[in-house]
C-alpha cells in the first residue's frame, strides 16, 4: 500500500507540472490562435535563468518572482509583438513553422549562452525536507507543486472568465476586428495573452527542474508530454486540460512501478516495456487525437492570403533537372573531399524536403515526421540492399510510404494543428520505441551500402553526388508532372478549401492517403541517400528533433516549389561550411535556421519564389526600357511604392498605375507565361 501511495505522489507532482505547462498552452492558443511549439523551450529558458539569479545570489522567492513577473512576461511581449503580429493572413503550416523556428531557435541559442560544461543543479524548495504520512514521505517541495497547480487553475478561470481583461483576451482571437471596434485593444490583449503563457511555461520549468536537471533537451520536450493534457482539453477547456493532465501523470508513475520487465518470449534485441514507458504521453497524444470529435468544415470568409504557389510547367522542370545534374557535375570537379560531403548532404536533405512539397505546398498538409520517414527509408535500404542493390532503394520508397499509409488512416480525419500534433507524436513514438530496438539499429547505427547498378558503382563522393542530383532531379520532374495532372489539382483544391471539397462532393480521403504515402516514400528515398553518404545511418541523424530544421528550411526555400526545397537543402548545408570557413560567425550560423524560420511571417511564400518575382520585375524592366514607348502623363509618372508580398489586386489600376513588378508577381499568382500566351500555346 506505502508503495501505491509514494507512486500516487509522484504521479500527481508530475501531473502537476504538466497542468501548468499545459494551461499555458491553453492561454497562448485560446487568444490568439496559435499553438506555440516553442512553449516547452520557453520554460527551459526560464529554469535557465531562474538558476542563473540564484547563482548571481538572489533568494529563492526574489529569483523566482523576477522569472516569472519580469523576464518571462516581458519575452512573452516581445514574442508578440516582434514574430506573432505579423502572421496575419498566413495559413496553419507557416503559423506553425514560425513557432517551430523559434523552438529551434532557443534549443540553439541556450547552449551559447550556458555551454554545457559544469554540472548545474537546481534544488528543491524548503531544502528538500519531508514529512511523514504513514509510511511514506512526501516533500515539501512536491506539496508546494500540487498547490501551485491548483492556484494556477483557480487564478486562470477567474482571469479568464471574471475579468475584463481576461474577456478581451479571448475576444481577440475570434474577430480581432470586431474587438477594436468596440473600443478594445487588440495589441494589448494579445501581448497579455503571450505574456502569461510564457510566464506559465517558466513556471512549469522551475518546477521540474529539480527532477530533470538543467538539460536543454530534457525541459523543452518535458512540454510534448503535456501536449496530450492540453489537447484533452481541445485546446479551451482548462478544466479537461487539468484532468488530461492527472491522468497523464498517474499513469506515467504507475507504469513505472508495475508495469512488468520484458517477457522472455519476445525475440532477443527487443526491450518494448522500457521503451513504452518513455512514450506514453505520445501514445495518450496519438489517442486523444483520434477520439477527439472532428472539427467541423469552415468557409472562410473574405480573406486575402499573403501565400502564393506558383504553377510550374513541365519544360521548366526538364531543363531545370537537366541543367542541375550538369551543373552538379562540373561544379564537383572543384570541390575537396569535405566540401563534397557537405553539398552531397544538402542535396539529401534537399530530397526529403521534396516529400513536403506535394504534401504541405500542394496539399496544405502538415508533417513533422520526415526525418522518422527518412529513417525508415535508411533502415530498408541497409537490410534490403546489401552491396548497393536497387532493390534497396525500391524498398526504401515502399517501407516509409505503406508506414505513412497506416499513420495516415487514422489521422486522415485530421487537419491543421491536429494533424501536426499527430504525426508529431508518431516521430516521437519512432525516436523513443521503434528507432531505440537493437532490432531496428544495433548500437544506434547501421551500415549502408552506396547504390550499385548494372555493375557501375557510386563509391567515390563526386560520383555519389551527381548520382543525387540525378535523384531529386527525377524525384523532381516527377511531381510536377503530378501536380499539373488530376491529382495536382485535386491537391490545390483540398488545400484551398476542403468545405467547397465538401460542398461539390469530393471525397477526399483517398487522396489524402495517396499523398502521405508519396511523401514518406520520397522522404524514405532521401534517408536512404543520406545513409548511403556517410555509409552508415546512425539514429541521431533521423530523430524528432531533425524533422524541425527540415521543415523550417523547406518552407523558408518555397514550400510550393521544387526548387525551392533545392535552395532549402543546399541553403541549410552552407551553414556548416561557412561556420569552418569564418569561426567568428559559428554562433550565428547555429541559430540561423531558427532566425529564417521566425522570418517567414513576414515572407510566408520562401526564398525562391522572392527570387523568381524579382528576376521577372528586372526582365520586364529591361524589355521595357528598350522599347519605344510613348511619353506617359505626367500624373503617371509620379513616384509610387513598390508593392510588397500583400498585393491588393482588386485596386491596382483605379489607385495607382500598373508596375512591371505588378504584371510579374500576377504572371506568377496565375501561372501565365506571356511569351507562350504571344505565340498561341497553350497555358502551363
Amino acid at each position: 500500500m506505502s508503495d501505491f501511495v509514494s507512486f500516487t505522489i509522484l504521479g500527481l507532482v508530475t501531473a502537476s507540472v504538466y497542468a501548468v505547462a499545459a494551461s499555458g498552452l491553453v492561454v497562448t492558443y485560446t487568444t490568439s490562435g496559435i499553438f506555440n511549439f516553442a512553449h516547452g523551450a520557453i520554460g527551459m529558458m526560464g529554469a535557465f535563468m531562474y538558476w542563473q539569479l540564484l547563482e548571481w545570489g538572489v533568494p529563492t522567492i526574489p529569483a523566482i518572482a523576477l522569472v516569472l513577473v519580469v523576464f518571462a512576461p516581458a519575452f512573452g511581449a516581445l514574442i508578440d509583438r516582434v514574430i506573432m503580429r505579423g502572421l496575419e493572413g498566413t495559413s496553419e503550416v507557416t503559423k506553425t513553422v514560425v513557432t517551430v523556428g523559434l523552438l529551434f531557435g532557443l534549443i540553439a541559442l541556450a547552449p551559447i549562452i550556458w555551454p554545457p560544461t559544469r554540472n548545474r543543479v537546481v534544488g528543491e524548495f524548503f531544502g528538500g525536507s519531508k514529512f511523514q504520512i504513514g509510511d511514506v514521505f512526501v516533500s515539501y517541495h512536491q506539496v508546494v507543486v500540487i498547490l501551485i497547480a491548483g492556484l494556477v487553475a483557480v487564478g486562470l478561470r477567474l482571469l479568464l472568465y471574471g475579468t475584463r481583461t481576461g474577456i478581451a483576451m479571448r475576444a481577440v482571437v475570434s474577430n480581432r476586428d470586431l474587438v477594436r471596434l468596440n473600443g478594445g485593444r487588440p495589441g494589448r490583449s494579445s501581448a497579455a495573452s503571450w505574456a502569461l503563457g510564457s510566464a506559465l511555461a517558466a513556471l512549469s520549468g522551475i518546477l521540474i527542474a529539480d527532477r530533470l536537471g538543467l538539460e536543454v533537451l530534457a525541459l523543452t520536450l518535458l512540454v510534448v508530454n503535456a501536449y496530450a493534457a492540453a489537447i484533452v482539453g481541445r485546446l479551451v477547456s482548462l478544466p479537461m486540460t487539468f484532468l488530461g493532465a492527472a491522468i497523464l501523470g498517474l499513469a506515467q508513475s504507475y507504469a513505472v512501478g508495475y508495469l512488468p520487465q520484458n517477457p522472455d518470449w519476445l525475440p532477443d534485441g527487443i526491450d518494448i516495456v522500457t521503451s513504452l514507458r518513455l512514450a506514453i504521453p505520445v501514445v495518450m497524444l496519438f489517442i486523444v487525437l483520434l477520439v477527439l470529435p472532428q472539427a467541423p468544415l469552415r468557409a472562410h470568409g473574405i480573406m486575402r492570403s499573403r501565400e502564393i504557389v506558383a504553377r510550374p510547367t513541365m519544360r521548366s522542370a526538364l531543363v531545370a533537372a537537366a541543367v542541375l545534374v550538369v551543373a552538379v557535375a562540373v561544379v564537383s570537379s572543384f570541390l575537396d573531399a569535405s566540401q563534397t560531403i557537405s553539398w552531397s548532404k544538402g542535396l539529401a536533405l534537399a530530397i526529403i524536403m521534396l516529400s513536403l512539397v506535394p504534401l504541405t505546398g500542394y496539399g496544405g498538409q502538415i508533417s513533422l515526421a520526415q526525418m522518422s520517414f527518412a529513417g525508415l527509408g535508411a533502415y530498408a535500404m541497409a537490410t534490403w540492399g546489401p552491396g548497393g542493390n536497387p532493390i534497396g532503394l525500391l524498398a526504401a520508397f515502399a517501407l516509409p510510404a505503406l508506414v505513412g499509409a497506416l499513420v495516415a488512416l487514422p489521422a486522415v480525419r485530421l487537419r491543421g494543428i491536429y494533424l501536426a500534433l499527430a504525426t508529431l507524436a508518431f516521430a516521437v513514438f519512432m525516436d523513443r520505441v521503434v528507432f531505440t530496438q537493437d532490432a531496428m539499429f544495433r548500437g544506434g547505427s547501421k551500415a549502408i551500402a552506396r547504390l550499385s547498378f548494372l555493375g557501375f558503382g557510386f563509391e567515390s563522393d563526386r560520383a555519389y553526388m551527381i548520382l543525387m542530383a540525378f535523384v531529386f532531379a527525377s524525384l523532381g520532374v516527377g511531381v510536377v508532372w503530378l501536380r499539373l495532372g488530376p491529382f495536382g489539382r485535386r491537391l490545390q483544391a483540398m488545400k484551398d478549401s476542403p468545405a467547397a471539397c465538401a460542398t461539390l462532393g469530393l471525397n477526399l480521403t483517398v487522396t489524402k492517403l495517396q499523398v502521405f504515402m508519396l511523401s514518406a516514400g520520397i522522404a524514405g528515398i532521401g534517408g536512404a541517400m543520406l545513409g548511403g553518404l556517410q555509409k552508415t545511418a546512425t539514429v541521431s541523424q533521423y530523430d524528432t528533433l531533425q524533422s524541425l530544421p527540415v521543415l523550417l528550411m523547406a518552407v523558408a526555400g518555397g514550400i510550393g516549389m521544387v526548387s525551392g526545397a533545392l535552395l532549402g537543402g543546399l541553403l541549410y548545408a552552407s551553414f556548416p561550411i561557412i561556420a569552418d570557413a569564418i569561426p567568428s560567425l559559428a554562433n550565428f550560423l547555429v541559430v540561423a535556421p531558427g532566425l529564417i524560420g521566425i522570418s517567414l511571417g513576414r515572407n510566408p511564400n520562401g526564398l525562391m519564389n522572392e527570387i523568381l518575382v524579382r528576376t521577372e520585375a528586372l526582365r520586364r524592366r529591361l524589355g521595357a526600357g528598350r522599347a519605344e514607348r510613348a511619353p506617359l502623363p505626367e500624373e503617371s509618372r509620379r513616384p509610387v511604392s513598390p508593392i510588397g508580398p500583400v498585393m491588393d489586386v482588386e485596386m491596382l489600376g483605379i489607385d495607382r498605375p500598373f508596375t512591371a513588378a505588378d504584371l510579374a508577381q500576377i504572371d506568377l499568382m496565375l501561372g501565365v507565361d506571356e511569351e507562350e500566351l504571344a505565340h498561341g500555346a497553350p497555358r502551363g
